[in-house]
């Protein structure tokens, strides 16, 4: 009995294997070249006008990017708003801070106008994070794309999903891990924590009543003036940005702040610390190019989740904020 449980579950694994693999596999570099050959130059020209208008658009593209990709697969599934039954993946704890979602309803509008129903919005996740971290001055990523929507929101699992803001590095990397993410990629991926910037709700844990001691003493001061108190309203604009030299940039200023115990968030901190994270962090703080390899890499690992390829499978959205009418 038990021989014949251990071969219904590695015949289970096999095919959810297949199916990673076989989605990924759909996948391709220009995959609208022929039903929509403007599409991924529309989707740059929207990043650049927008950075250009609203700098920090740039960055929730990427932000976007981690928060679809973990939770499922990259489907967009984080873009659609509570209505009729549905409830935003938006409306989690996990989704604190994050906006400009109705600028990739700008995007999504000219790539309509120029192919409509051709795009998908999980498509627009992935190209916008793609031209945001070029714009932010990090690699250019050859992203591929053919990925499908989702007709469903996953809020109730987003936390099993996502890490916490100040989680514990070993859960950081269970989390991607299962998805397929290796320890080296995760620690790149940390790298985005170079730009932006973190709202005092999820520091001040390390700055009251008493200061970490792990912070340097200089740089906890300076986080003290920033947030004075130790409840912060969560609606007032309270923040410190990730890295205080290149707060625009994606480089490996994150690495050397960490090193220096400058990280805002436990997560950061353990990174520079723990024995198996370590030895990358030493490696990307001391070579910027190594980093942006290893970026790079990361976040196609990231961006090839699980996608929904076949035509069985989801949908192309018309308005990236709801499910097709039937």
């Amino acid at each position: 009995m038990a021989t014949k449980h251990r071969s219904n579950s590695s015949f289970l694994f096999l095919l959810l294997l297949l199916h990673f693999i076989l989605g990924k596999s759909q996948l391709q570099v220009n995959y609208y070249s022929k039903s929509c050959p403007k599409a991924e130059e529309i989707i740059k020209q929207q990043v650049t006008e927008l950075y250009n208008e609203h700098g920090n658009t740039a960055i929730s593209w990427v932000r976007n990017l981690f928060h679809d990709c973990l939770v499922k697969a990259c489907d967009a599934s984080l873009l659609l708003e509570t209505v009729h039954g549905v409830v935003s993946e938006q409306t989690s704890e996990r989704s604190f801070g994050m906006r400009n979602f109705k600028y990739v309803n700008t995007i999504k509008a000219a790539v309509e106008k120029e192919c409509p129903l051709t795009v998908s919005c999980a498509d627009i996740v992935a190209l916008s994070a793609r031209d945001g971290i070029a714009m932010l001055g990090g690699p250019n990523i050859e992203m591929k794309s053919g990925r499908r929507d989702s007709k469903e929101s996953y809020v109730k699992v987003v936390e099993d999903f996502i890490p916490n803001h100040n989680d514990s590095i070993s859960l950081v990397l269970s989390r991607f891990q299962a998805i397929g993410v290796d320890v080296e990629a995760t620690v790149a991926l940390l790298g985005a924590h170079s730009v932006g910037r973190v709202h005092c709700m999820n520091i001040v844990h390390r700055l009251y009543p008493t200061v970490d001691t792990t912070l340097d003493p200089t740089h906890a001061a300076y986080l003290k003036r920033r947030c004075p108190t130790p409840n912060p309203d969560p609606k007032a604009v309270q923040y410190v940005r990730n890295d205080l030299k290149t707060p625009m940039i994606i480089d490996n200023n994150y690495y050397k702040n960490i090193l220096q115990h400058k990280g805002l968030l436990t997560v950061d901190e353990e990174l520079a610390n723990d024995p198996i994270t370590a030895p990358y962090v030493q490696k990307m703080a001391d070579d910027n190019t190594y980093f942006r390899q290893q970026f790079s890499r990361a976040v196609l690992l990231l961006s090839e989740n699980n996608p929904l390829t076949a035509d069985d499978q989801g949908e192309i959205r018309k308005d990236c904020r709801y499910v097709n009418a039937n």
